[in-house]
């Protein structure tokens, strides 16, 4: 008994070395480029040995394929595909357009533009990054050729392409109310009233800037016919409200909508005559890259998820900040830091399926609205691909325009301060994303 008690404290402090160690081992190979599935897997595995749990890696396979058989994902890929579709349709230029004939006399025109094109796509392509791939291909030389500087364009682009996340139908959404097990049509509801206030925030600040530096645009501006441009972006229009009527009132699943949607946006691509053989076969490729790296991730989150129920984490968090004495709202901050930085330096997917089960159930079991917090988490680390070292927006942006990415994130910095200011808002005011899923009775309990 003498011998097993002294062995004891030993193996405790081998496998806090062995742990230490493991981070440092995933972090350094982070930074240095490695594959986000394969690092986190391999540093699952040798934690399970580190801990003694070796025993638990034969039914790794079976907790992986259960954790991928959740019919909400189902609704994931069918978004994608809506996405690439309507890139590859002609859309962008259609609601460019639109955009144009309501705002193009305000001075900035071309930069509320930028911004009131991104909400309509937001209901079409739910991805940041779809968002700030097309209209940097597009928006960012006309709003040059306006005479608009290169930064300044790119900047708006960029901070614009944030609200892709939160109106719905949002993949992130989806992503974070599978694997938390959160109603997804409360949480497409709860985030159509922060994506909108997240619109008018930016429309405000480019008016300032718009006077500052005295941006183009005015009543003397050329602009494209209301009628017709209406017209032609009438279907794109129409798609987020066919996708969201049905999951918000009932007559859908969002996994249908999905399905509904990938139909229309074929319908729309061939009747605007943009789409052919050859990009549809370039947008299944794609959505097929995408998913397959999306649900890589996945498996490797679940290998990462079971030795941290085995090891009880969440529990040790929550005793961690019952004896700090931490309230609702100070563990509130706290989890909003950690999800800014993860943002910052970690795929947006990524981060949410390896911090979500560990901070979450805390926060929950502190009386926070699981809805609430969705919208929270989710908003909170997509304006992390704002910010250095990584921004993934910034640095999708800066390739495609050719913009210095260090010049690109001060360009930014006004963006991300009033996008940061709302998320505080957020977090303070619950209300602001309850009320809608409130009053659709969409709430879990109601």
């Amino acid at each position: 008994m003498r011998i097993g008690l002294t062995c004891l404290p030993r193996r405790q402090r081998n496998s806090a070395v062995a742990g230490w160690l493991i981070l440092g081992y995933v972090l350094l190979t982070l930074a240095a480029g490695g594959a986000i599935a394969y690092v986190i897997g391999a540093g699952s595995v040798l934690t399970f040995l580190a801990l003694g749990q070796g025993d638990y890696l034969a039914i790794l396979p079976q907790r992986m394929f259960s954790q991928l058989d959740v019919f909400a994902f189902l609704a994931m890929p069918l978004f994608i595909l809506t996405g690439e579709l309507m890139n590859r349709g002609g859309i962008a230029q259609a609601l460019i357009d639109f955009s144009m004939s309501i705002v193009g006399r305000l001075k900035g025109g071309l930069g509320h533009v930028n911004i009131l094109t991104s909400v309509f796509f937001a209901g079409i392509s739910g991805s940041a990054a779809a968002d700030a791939a097309a209209l940097s291909n597009t928006l960012v030389p006309q709003m040059q050729r306006q005479g608009y500087t290169l930064n300044y364009a790119a900047a708006v682009t960029a901070a614009s392409s944030i609200i892709g996340p939160i109106i719905p139908p949002s993949i992130i959404l989806i992503f974070y109310g599978a694997l938390m097990n959160t109603p997804i049509a409360a949480l497409f509801a709860a985030g159509v009233l922060p994506g909108l206030l997240l619109a008018g925030v930016l429309l405000v600040v480019n008016g300032i800037a718009a006077h500052m530096y005295d941006h183009p645009g005015g009543k003397g501006a050329e602009l494209p016919p209301l009628g017709p441009s209406f017209r032609k972006a009438l279907p794109a229009l129409l798609l987020p409200i066919i996708i969201l009527s049905g999951v918000l009132f009932g007559f859908t699943t969002p996994a249908e909508s999905a399905g509904i949607a990938v139909f229309a946006a074929l319908i729309i691509g061939f009747a605007y005559r943009e789409l052919d053989a050859s990009k549809l076969r370039l947008a299944c490729e794609r959505t097929l890259m995408l998913l397959g790296a999306i649900f890589i991730i996945l498996c490797a989150i679940s290998a990462f998820s079971y030795i941290t129920a085995l090891a009880q984490w969440p529990q040790k968090i929550s005793a961690f900040v019952v004896d700090l004495g931490l309230s609702k709202t100070q563990y509130l901050l706290v989890l909003n830091v950690v999800f800014l930085v993860a943002g910052m330096v970690m795929d947006v997917k990524a981060a949410v399926a390896l911090l979500a089960p560990i901070f979450v159930p805390v926060a929950i079991g502190m009386g926070v609205d699981p809805v609430h917090l969705g919208i929270v988490i989710c908003f909170n680390i997509t304006v992390g691909l704002l910010s250095p070292p990584l921004g993934g927006v910034i640095l999708i942006i800066s390739t495609v325009t050719g913009a210095n990415y260090w010049q690109l994130i001060k360009a930014t910095f006004p963006f991300f301060v009033v996008e940061i200011v709302l998320l505080a808002a957020l977090v303070a005011f619950p209300a602001i994303s309850l009320a809608l899923p409130t009053w659709l009775g969409l709430m879990p309990g109601q």
